[in-house]
């Protein structure tokens, strides 16, 4: 069993990617605000035809991050009920790892992923995490890791990059995770 939190404000219906291979076994809680309570027939075809339990929680909005907190608390509440399980959050937002980390150093299985697909996210990170490990050590692996999280453009990226290697290793680098990083914007 995995306990899915989606940060719909943040990933909309791309967050929903992967729900056809969550067995009856799953949770998923939806977190949505006014500012983003919409679906596609698509998705919400895709959200009826799911075997996993779907539920919906709407946030007040009316502070900044209040879905985030909401969304962190009820995690929280979730944990304290069953440590053993394996927690996701679904968001892009970054301000989660925080969390994945207090959560990780209490030895609660969480990630934060962009969708639903378990298998290829994980399968990715791990993939992208043994390439770098072939090229640096590991708290660079991790620095490296947390940077492609925190930027959002492959320019903005590279720069932070740059900051922090120099130009011969950043170039590295790059070729490494530029397959990993397609989606981000920018070239």
């Amino acid at each position: 069993m995995a306990t899915f939190l989606i940060d719909y404000e943040n990933v909309s219906a791309s967050g929903l990617d992967g729900l056809e291979t969550l067995s009856r076994e799953d949770v998923v809680y939806i977190f949505y605000t006014e500012n983003a309570d919409r679906l596609t027939f698509d998705a919400h075809r895709r959200l009826i035809e799911s075997q996993a339990q779907i539920r919906y929680y709407k946030v007040e909005s009316g502070t900044k991050n209040a879905l985030d907190f909401q969304l962190s608390t009820y995690l929280g509440y979730l944990i304290a009920g069953s440590a053993g399980e394996s927690y996701y959050i679904i968001s892009k937002d970054s301000g989660f790892d925080g969390v994945v980390n207090f959560w990780g150093k209490q030895n609660v299985k969480l990630l934060r992923m962009p969708n639903l697909d378990v298998v290829n996210t994980r399968q990715a990170h791990n993939e992208l995490q043994e390439k770098l490990s072939e090229l640096l050590e590991q708290s660079d692996v991790q620095t490296v890791l947390e940077l492609i999280d925190k930027y959002k453009t492959k320019q903005g990226l590279n720069n932070a990059l740059m900051k922090q290697f120099d130009n011969k290793k950043t170039s590295e680098i790059y070729r490494v995770i530029k397959p990993f990083i397609a989606n981000k914007k920018g070239h």
